[in-house]
């Protein structure tokens, strides 16, 4: 499988001259071939993969700059660019609300792939030798583990980053013996059949007041000043710490179900279409904010390096259906508590949505339960935690 690690670097004024005008030739070559497939289509030519890729050669001779940058970046500008168009296809087949590829404007093409070649790197001395770049001083706070196929380059307000990324052997945990069913939410960030109610963090709502006040700063300078340039940074580095925060927050999150339970269940959400559903752009804001679909891929990945088994069941009536019982209890997104008629069961919603959950994963039969008091769990809590440390009570 594999496995992304990211490390900041430190390029030198040279390098960073270097890296700029690499990124601008590709953003050049991503506008120039978008163009070509936009004239194509208008004259009803189909062109494939590798119609644009044997177009690179020749336009090196329109753009001399083309050839300051590795080749292998190049076709993954190309590679990029036609994956970027077919998954758009393959949402629109779907029925989604889409867009269309846009043309990108400077400062606005922030990422370089080194696909297989044109890179080195020295692990032991924190050195990284980019083709057609030189060598940059990286900080790598944990060493790369199994074969490293891809070193993506990426720029951040002022800041560059390496992403790394190498195949490895799964590293399997022991058994526990434990299984758990996990509901999401926006009130509660999750809830498990363990009773633990997580916080859910809001880390982008809670910094809207100071993002909405340099957004509206910057709209007030004068394009191409020097205070426009560096309330861009300060923008970039606040959105920056908030994508950290939340990232931190469902690492550690994901990893202490990963390392305390054999088998985790989960609903198999739309969240792409939770977001277009309605017209409610403060929920829309919210579910964004949650990254529900970031938390499932960190437990997807995780399972699986670890021997894990991770479930997706059909989140249809995991909410309105008593675990139980089984029976249908209809209930309004404002009630809070299950109360079931029949077998007179009564607790948190978002408990009883997991116990189905944990039923329908496990494929087992809705049976009488003992309600348990739900324990609030801090987002300090959370981020406090080490790797390999619970931060609450799982039993």
């Amino acid at each position: 499988m594999t496995i992304s690690y990211k490390y900041p670097i430190f390029p030198d004024k040279v390098a960073q001259q270097k890296l700029a005008e690499a990124l601008d030739a590709c953003r050049w070559l991503h506008n120039r071939l978008l163009q070509e497939l936009n004239e194509a289509k208008e004259k009803g030519i189909k062109l494939k993969t590798y119609d644009t890729q044997n177009m690179i050669p020749s336009l090196k001779l329109e753009n001399p700059k083309l050839k300051l940058v590795y080749s292998k970046v190049l076709q993954m500008v190309n590679y990029t660019l036609w994956s970027n168009l077919n998954g758009l296809s393959a949402s629109k087949k779907n029925g989604r609300k889409i867009g269309h590829v846009r043309f990108k404007g400077y400062g606005w093409y922030k990422t370089m792939n080194y696909n297989q070649s044109g890179f080195k790197l020295d692990q032991d001395h924190g050195r990284l030798h980019l083709s057609k770049i030189g060598d940059i001083k990286i900080k790598m706070h944990r060493k790369v583990q199994g074969c490293i196929k891809a070193i993506l380059i990426k720029r951040e307000g002022r800041r560059w980053f390496a992403i790394v990324q190498a195949d490895q052997e799964p590293e399997l945990l022991p058994e526990t013996g434990g299984s758990v069913g996990l509901d999401v939410g926006l009130k509660s960030f999750v809830v498990d059949t363990d009773g633990n109610s997580v916080e859910n963090p809001r880390f982008a709502e809670k910094a809207a007041i100071k993002v909405k006040n340099i957004q509206r700063r910057l709209s007030r300078t004068e394009k191409g000043s020097n205070n426009r340039r560096k309330l861009k940074d300060k923008l970039s580095r606040a959105h920056e710490r908030i994508n950290n925060q939340r990232t931190d927050f469902l690492h550690k999150l994901s990893r202490h179900y990963v390392n305390n339970y054999d088998t985790i269940c989960v609903e198999d959400l739309d969240v792409k279409g939770l977001k277009e559903k309605g017209h409610n752009k403060g929920v829309h804001r919210s579910i964004h904010d949650t990254s529900w679909s970031k938390f499932m891929f960190m437990l997807s990945y995780k399972a699986e390096s670890a021997g894990r088994k991770l479930i997706k069941v059909d989140p249809r009536n995991t909410t309105q259906r008593c675990s139980s019982c089984g029976s249908i209890v209809k209930k309004e997104l404002s009630d809070r508590v299950h109360e079931c008629p029949y077998c007179e069961l009564s607790c948190d919603r978002d408990y009883n949505a997991s116990r189905n959950i944990l039923i329908a994963g496990m494929e087992q039969p809705a049976a009488p339960i003992e309600p348990k008091p739900l324990r609030h769990i801090s987002v300090m809590q959370v981020l406090a935690m080490k790797w390999e440390a619970a931060p609450f009570r799982t039993r």
